[in-house]
This record gives structure tokens, C-alpha cells and sequence, in this order.
């Protein structure tokens, strides 16, 4: 009977050490996300993979909360990842809101401080500096009345606004709760394979 061979240790520390610098990595800096739901329609779709960088609201502390250095404040029309309030599970959403905004959502179509964001029939909206592919083919969801966002916090919504789960739901967001800003698709399931759309 043979016995099994066992790895030497000066040749385990240093696998050891890329695992965890791996996992280090994901945890700070960048990670990927895998889109299980048509609630952000027509901009993302189920089965995408989305690069995110961690990164850009600031550095944390590897497998911790804990910020390092602050980076750019959350922006309106980001889309961003976060642990849904209800129930914790992982979600992208685009950001309608933040601190200060009057938001008022009706029928799908979105306002802030008074100022429609839309003005394209087929549902396309410009919110900051991003432009949401909207699907309005199951209505517009739970209507806002200008709803006032406190400092801090952050109003996230699908952009399937009929069949998304968000804050219309669950309420609003910490700025410090985000985890990461979704940067571009660079897989799409629906035949396209790898590509890079940006977000």
C-alpha cells in the first residue's frame, strides 16, 4: 500500500499565500458579479457576469467593513452592489437617489428635485452621468411620491421597475453598506460570450 505523498512546507506556505492574497484581493479590490434575475432589464440580463471595483467608494480593510481611505461619495445612476436590508442577500441595483434628492418615481418613469430624468418613449433614462435601459413591460412598479432622501443614504431601484425587488420594498440604503461599483459586462449568456459593455 502506498502511502500518500505530502507536500513539502516550503512549497505549501507559498500557495497558502497566493490563496490568500487572492481572496485579499476580492475582498479590497475588485470582484465579480454574477446577475441571477431580470430585475436590472434592459441593462443587465439574467446570467451576466459584471466586473466591480471595491476600490472606488474607498479602501477597506481585507474581509472587513473597516475603511482604510475614502474614495468618490456614491452617485446617482451608479449601479452598485449591496446586502438587500430585508434579508441580506446580495443585490445590484442602479442608485435614483442620494442625500438631499426629492425623488418621485410614477409609472416607471423617474423624476429627482423635480426633473424628469426620461424623455425617451421607449423607456431609456440619462440619471447622472449613466443612461438606465428601462423595461416598462410589466408597468412601472410601486409609484414615489416625492420622497426625500436623508444624508447618507441612497435610494436603489431596478431598472425593470415592474419586476424588481428594491427600495421601493425595503427601504433605503447606508452609503457606508455599498460594497462596490459595477463597472462594465464582460460576459453575456445570451450567445454574445465575453464581450465589455460599460456601465
Amino acid at each position: 500500500m502506498t502511502r500518500a505523498k505530502s507536500w513539502p512546507r516550503s512549497e505549501l506556505v507559498p500557495w497558502l499565500l497566493i490563496v490568500v492574497g487572492v481572496f485579499a484581493f476580492r475582498s479590497s479590490l475588485a470582484d465579480h458579479y454574477y446577475v441571477p434575475s431580470g430585475s436590472m432589464e434592459n441593462t443587465l440580463l439574467a446570467g451576466d457576469r459584471v466586473l466591480v471595483s471595491k476600490l472606488t467608494y474607498g479602501l477597506r480593510l481585507p474581509f472587513t467593513a473597516v475603511e482604510l481611505l475614502r474614495g468618490e461619495q456614491v452617485a446617482r445612476g451608479d449601479v452598485v452592489i449591496f446586502d438587500s436590508p430585508r434579508d441580506g442577500t446580495r443585490l445590484i441595483k442602479r442608485i435614483i437617489g442620494v442625500g438631499g434628492d426629492i425623488v418621485s418615481l410614477h409609472d416607471g418613469h423617474l423624476m429627482v428635485n423635480d426633473v424628469a430624468a426620461g424623455g425617451d418613449p421607449a423607456g431609456s433614462e440619462r440619471i447622472g452621468r449613466h443612461v438606465a435601459l428601462l423595461n416598462l413591460a410589466d408597468g412601472g412598479g410601486p409609484d414615489i411620491d416625492r420622497l426625500e432622501i436623508p444624508e447618507g443614504m441612497l435610494l436603489a431601484v431596478g431598472d425593470h421597475r415592474g419586476n424588481s425587488l428594491d427600495g421601493r420594498y425595503f427601504g433605503l440604503v447606508r452609503e457606508g453598506d455599498v460594497y462596490g461599483k459595477a463597472l462594465a459586462v464582460y460576459y453575456r449568456r445570451d450567445g454574445e460570450g465575453f464581450t465589455w459593455k460599460s456601465l
